[in-house]
């Protein structure tokens, strides 16, 4: 099918293109760029893009699909349905499944059950066996069967020498080592930001020293074996200034933050919110503000959702006991475009973080809209003023704390492999 997109507003940042520009699909591929009215194609379906962006189709490299094992929770079909309706037209799923994905059998799984999904799949396998910590996974395996990443998502590596193994071996097959950073000897029991409304709310907290401590263990680790490294999930101050320091130094290190990050504190907690919980936990108003300087200046290179559905019976129950995590594949691109109004990103930055930089940190063939590449493309229309309501999320769960926010900015059309 051959798709015409007229009169929309181009950016692609890997080929800096930044202007009102036609754009062709052929074959699923891209054809071709042109200035508005100098492309043609018979029997192409139109798409009029005035006063819209078109841009390379949005990439979410840190998802929770669920399937297989906690598909009451989300199953790939609905999570890329999500996706779909958030501008994403490919995601990559963290490998916490049952049974965990770190074997080939899982892995085919995943991508069987993705063939026909509304966005593109690419799984992530985990570091160790089980995602214990105990015993390395079969790299090679997860490698040849489709996997792009490993990660103990979830669960910290707690063992260096563990990490260490994990990193040498990864770069035999160049797998990118996706890290969460959590020290889990002072995380502990804690269930949202140890400080001053943790103390209010007389709930056990988790100090940024959590985070911070193996942030800068990985990355010291990252420069001993040569690997390349990724901090998923960042949301203190000091691993924004680590990651600032290692890059400076040269280390192979990239890193991420979520929209939560910089739109909440903890304050949203307040009332007991099990909505706003979620691990690393919402910290101060200090770390929202390092979170914004990190992605100004480069030093946050990605913006992923760590999108992590739960049913509501599991979320409305006491604070202490109700799961970590947030639905965030249909609020992310709004929020994102927050921070366009707010000075701090231009909306090519907001499409390098959302699309280019996962590309190129995965090292995907996406992210682009240069000729013959995937005809990936996501249609945003950046004045449209809407209000969050998660019942009509085509995610199973409902679990965020926007719900009843207004927003401005939306994906109004999202193509996918030019579907």
């Amino acid at each position: 099918m051959n798709i015409l997109i007229k009169n929309g507003h181009v950016l692609d940042p890997a080929n800096k293109v930044d202007e009102k520009l036609d754009l062709l699909v052929s074959d699923n591929k891209i054809a071709k760029l042109g200035k508005p009215g100098s492309l043609s194609a018979d029997g192409a379906q139109v798409i009029d893009a005035a006063g819209k962006l078109v841009v390379p189709g949005l990439i979410d490299m840190h998802v929770h699909l669920r399937e297989p094992g906690f598909e009451y929770k989300e199953t790939i079909a609905t999570g890329t349905a999500s996706a779909k309706a958030g501008g994403f037209t490919s995601v990559c799923c963290m490998p916490n499944t049952n049974p965990v994905n770190d074997s080939r059998s899982v892995t085919e799984f995943i991508l069987s059950q993705a063939r026909h999904a509304a966005a593109q799949v690419f799984p992530i396998g985990a570091i160790t066996k089980g995602s214990k910590g105990e015993e390395l996974s079969e790299m090679g395996e997860l490698h040849a069967s489709g996997c792009f990443a490993i990660s103990d998502d979830g669960k910290p590596v707690m063992s260096a020498s563990m990490m260490r193994r994990a990193m040498e071996y990864s770069k035999i097959f160049d797998l990118l080592v996706i890290s969460h950073c959590e020290d889990k000897t002072l995380s502990d029991t804690g269930v949202m930001n140890e400080g001053m409304v943790c103390t209010e709310l007389g709930l056990r907290g988790i100090p940024r020293a959590a985070e911070d401590v193996m942030t800068g263990r990985d990355i010291a680790l990252a420069e001993l074996t040569g690997c390349r490294l990724h901090i998923a999930h960042v949301s203190t101050s000091g691993s924004v200034e680590l990651i600032r320091a290692a890059k400076k130094r040269g280390a192979k290190v990239t890193a991420e933050t979520c929209p939560h990050y910089f739109a909440l504190t903890d304050d949203a907690v307040r009332g007991y919110n099990t909505l706003a919980k979620m691990n690393p936990p919402l910290r101060t108003a200090d770390d929202v503000a390092a979170i914004k300087e990190g992605l100004k200046d480069g030093t946050l290179d990605v913006i992923a959702t760590d999108h992590a559905p739960h049913a509501m019976d599991e979320k409305s129950g006491e604070f202490d006991y109700a799961p970590f995590g947030i639905v965030g594949l249909e609020t992310a691109l709004g929020l994102t475009l927050k921070l366009v109004q707010e000075g701090i990103l231009s909306p090519a930055d907001v499409i390098r973080k959302l699309s280019y930089h996962p590309a190129m940190v995965l090292k995907l063939n996406k992210g682009t809209l240069s000729a013959r590449a995937d005809a990936d493309i996501t249609i945003i229309d950046p004045n449209l003023e809407w209000t969050v309501d998660s019942s009509l999320f085509k995610s199973k769960s409902k679990n965020t704390p926007f719900n009843g926010w207004k927003l401005k900015g939306r994906a109004v059309q999202t193509i996918v492999g030019g579907r």
